[in-house]
């Protein structure tokens, strides 16, 4: 299944048959067949055509509208997506319950961001990468006793910071600095790069969430309000290190990102311009499609890899005995 992105600014997609047709200025850019889809994604401003719209509703295809730096303003989704099946199992998961999936979540993120500098400090040796992967390795044993959740993130939070301290190490393209991660705003391109990657994977894992039938509202780590789906920032955060701050290294290190021409400043921030967007949007379909070896010994694409864990959350909201394993890198 394939998500289309469209984020070029001015863009009209229309139906034609079978297929969406994306255009801008009366040329066609893509052509989509619909059985082929999974979700659509409009980046700014940017037009859908009614028909389009109720098909994609009749077809069970969501269509999340962003702003142009990444920001989800919101999505469409059918009438029959409800959530009222599972959501009863999800409310009568115990306190308990919750706290050891979430401490399971977030020692997976620690252990991942490990995993990371630990690749990074084969190629740069470095004192702030050798002290961070230690505070990790702390950090990781601690989340593994917290007896409640705001140690948990307290925890988590510690270890996130010991991970982005030693992140700027690991960059070795001059043109882009990183001193510590900024959010709201982004306040570099490196940032703008992070922020971006988390909210297009944010996204794709709150689409496969609604496609399982769980309630994203209702999660074991964050708390869910009415504007934040809390179970996809949950199944995030053992995805972070190994999908997009990977692919960040990556595009920066390789020289795919240009500091000065892939970025814009407005309101106090650093975001992603059009082309900036364009080319992490293609390395990263391309990062997703690639086969990596999972615990089992068998070779799936990323894709595969997240709809893998959702699955396993709902067996653990059917069968919370067993508990939740997130995925680990090596």
């Amino acid at each position: 299944m394939k998500s289309l992105y469209v984020s070029q600014q001015g863009c009209y997609v229309s139906l034609k048959q079978e297929s969406l047709i994306v255009q801008q200025k009366g040329k066609v850019l893509a052509e989509v067949q619909l059985p082929l889809l999974e979700q659509i994604l409009i980046f700014g401003k940017s037009q859908v055509t009614t028909q389009a719209i109720r098909t994609c509703l009749w077809r069970n295809i969501p269509i999340v509208y962003l702003s142009r730096m990444g920001y989800c303003y919101g999505r469409l989704l059918p009438l029959e997506r409800g959530y009222r099946h599972l959501t009863r199992y999800q409310q009568q998961i115990s306190s308990l319950e919750r706290l050891l999936v979430a401490r399971e979540i977030v020692r997976a993120k620690l252990k991942n961001s490990r995993v990371i500098l630990l690749r990074q400090q084969r190629r740069h040796n470095s004192e702030a990468i050798a002290f961070a992967i230690q505070s990790l390795e702390h950090l990781i044993q601690k989340a593994t006793q917290a007896d409640n959740l705001e140690r948990l993130m307290g925890y988590e939070g510690a270890g996130s910071g010991s991970y982005f301290s030693a992140f700027g190490e690991s960059l070795t393209n001059r043109e882009f600095v990183f001193l510590a991660r900024s959010r709201r705003p982004p306040g570099n391109p490196v940032n703008a790069l992070l922020s971006f990657g988390y909210q297009v994977l944010w996204n794709h894992l709150l689409a496969l969430i609604e496609i399982q039938g769980l309630d994203p509202y209702q999660a074991c780590l964050h708390q869910g309000t009415e504007r934040h789906a809390a179970l996809a920032s949950d199944l995030i955060e053992e995805f972070r290190a190994p999908i997009v701050d990977s692919l960040v290294l990556w595009l920066v290190n390789s020289k795919v990102m240009d500091a000065a021409k892939d970025f814009e400043y407005n309101n106090g921030g650093c975001y992603l311009n059009n082309s900036g967007r364009k080319k992490y949007l293609k390395a990263f379909l391309q990062r997703m499609e690639e086969e990596v070896q999972t615990n089992s010994q068998q070779k799936q694409p990323r894709w595969d890899l997240l709809a893998q864990q959702v699955k396993l959350f709902k067996q653990f909201i059917y069968e919370p005995s067993r508990g939740y394993q997130p995925f680990l890198i090596r």
